[in-house]
This record gives structure tokens, C-alpha cells and sequence, in this order.
């Protein structure tokens, strides 16, 4: 399917659910949005999801919810990226969870589920008799079996001094840069760049920077030509232990733990 395609089928039946699995190759898909609630889910690497105020990271293993509505554009950072993607109607009674952007651990049982749809593209209609009952099912589960959404997310910074310094720090994040120093290569005091990060982005330049460097990582740990020791110097950490400590706090397991997630699943 090409882009135009999978951009113009998911809402031409309003009453389907419908389900498509791809390899991203060299793709990204543009900024768009459907009528239908999207389940995405990604394996092989990290997909950035972009919103108008958001930049996601979306882990292997993982999945975000985006609700109906909601413009969005998907970069994958490799081309081995799978990505299998659920579109389901909403009502306008539909609960909160339905309502609101996140990402989430998949259980096993939501894993089976979609395994089982993975060779299916397309609509699925009450007239499906053995794949929509599946689907339908899926898609109760989702709010029924999580937990709490996980912060992989960045805020787009809107003042014009913040976005060139965001820029800077994730073109440097081979790095380390402190606050009173990326200050003054900005021409700022100390105070006023830590009170701009505060009023802009509603976070402090610490939460963001080291956010930044750990979401970095975990790109670089999909691809297994690095060792823990160097991506670690690749997002500016002098220290392997800081490193891995910091990315545990961050994603709630050791970087050699995550890593282990990079492998495809291909049960039928």
C-alpha cells in the first residue's frame, strides 16, 4: 500500500474497523488525522509520533492510543520498523481513556490478539463473522487492561530562543551541556533560560535535557552496532553507571534489559 492509499482508506467505510500492518522501509507519513480512534504499535526500533504541541517516542513493545481527530505525522527511525495499526470507529459516548493521546506496555494477551490480525489488511465489518468479533474484542480490552500511560513524550517549545535551543541540544547530544553554559552561548543568564524552559515547556531544563538523551537512546540501542558503553558517550554521558541508572529511572528498566525488545515478533 502506498501512502496515499493508507492515508484515503481508513475512513471511507465509518463503520468499519480497520486493520494494516506494514514494514515503514524509508517511509514517514505526513501530518493527517482520521475520523477513526488509531492503535499503533511498533517493533524493530522507535517511531516518533508528532502532534501540534507534542514530539512522542513510541518504543518497540510498545503502543499508543490517538484519539479521532488528533493531526499527527509518523517518522520511524529505521526501516525495519513494523508497524501494525488498529482504526476504530468512536462514539460520542466513548470513555475517557478513548479520549486522550498515550503510550503503553502491551500485555500478552493484547500481543496474541494482534498477532492473530497480523496477515489481515483492510475493513472489518459485522459481516466478518471470524475477524471482527476479534477486533471488537481488542478493542474493549485496551481500556480494560491498562495501566497508566508512560511520559514518552517531549512539548514543542513555541518561543522562538527555545526552539534554537532545542535544536541545539539535540544536534549536540554527543555532549553534555549545563545550563550556566548554554546560557551564555545564548546570550541569556542562567535565571532567565531556566525560567523560559519553565513558562515555555512547563518543565524544567533538567527533566527536558535529560529526557531528550535518554529518548535519543533508545534509538541507538535498537541498532546493535553500538555497546551500552558507547551509546552512553553518544548522548553525552561520561559515566556508564549515570547512564544506566538514569535510563532506568526513565523507562523503568536497565538499557541491556530494553534492548532485548528489539527482536520482531513473527508467530503466526
Amino acid at each position: 500500500m502506498n501512502n496515499k492509499y493508507y492515508l484515503t482508506e481508513v475512513d471511507k467505510n465509518p463503520s468499519s474497523i480497520f486493520c494494516y500492518h506494514t514494514t515503514m522501509n524509508d517511509l514517514f507519513i505526513e501530518h493527517h488525522s482520521h475520523d477513526k480512534g488509531q492503535f499503533l504499535y511498533t517493533e524493530g526500533g522507535v517511531v516518533h509520533v508528532k502532534t501540534n504541541t507534542r514530539m512522542y517516542y513510541l518504543p518497540a513493545r510498545h503502543y499508543m492510543w490517538i484519539p479521532a481527530g488528533i493531526k499527527h505525522a509518523i517518522y520511524p527511525s529505521s526501516p525495519k520498523v513494523v508497524m501494525r495499526n488498529l482504526y476504530f470507529p468512536m462514539q460520542s459516548n466513548t470513555t475517557e481513556f478513548y479520549k486522550k493521546e498515550g503510550i503503553y506496555h502491551i500485555n500478552n494477551l493484547l500481543m496474541e490478539l494482534l498477532l492473530f490480525t497480523k496477515n489481515w489488511n483492510g475493513d472489518i465489518t459485522k459481516a466478518h463473522k471470524n475477524k471482527y468479533p476479534i477486533v471488537y474484542a481488542f478493542k474493549t480490552l485496551l481500556e480494560q487492561s491498562v495501566s497508566h500511560s508512560l511520559h514518552l513524550e517531549l512539548p514543542h517549545p513555541t518561543d522562538s530562543r527555545l526552539i534554537s535551543i532545542t535544536k541545539y541540544l539535540s544536534d549536540k547530544i554527543d555532549q553534555e551541556h549545563l545550563l550556566p553554559k548554554l546560557a551564555s552561548n545564548f546570550s541569556m543568564t542562567d535565571k532567565s533560560l531556566y525560567r523560559l524552559f519553565k513558562k515555555d515547556l512547563n518543565m524544567s531544563f533538567i527533566k527536558y535535557y535529560t529526557q531528550l538523551r535518554i529518548f535519543k537512546s533508545l534509538e541507538y540501542l535498537m541498532n546493535s552496532d553500538y555497546n551500552i558503553s558507547q551509546i552512553a558517550n553518544m548522548v553525552g554521558y561520561s559515566s556508564l553507571p549515570t547512564f544506566s541508572n538514569t535510563f532506568s529511572k526513565v523507562m523503568g528498566k536497565r538499557p541491556s534489559e530494553y534492548r532485548k525488545t528489539n527482536e520482531i515478533y513473527t508467530e503466526s
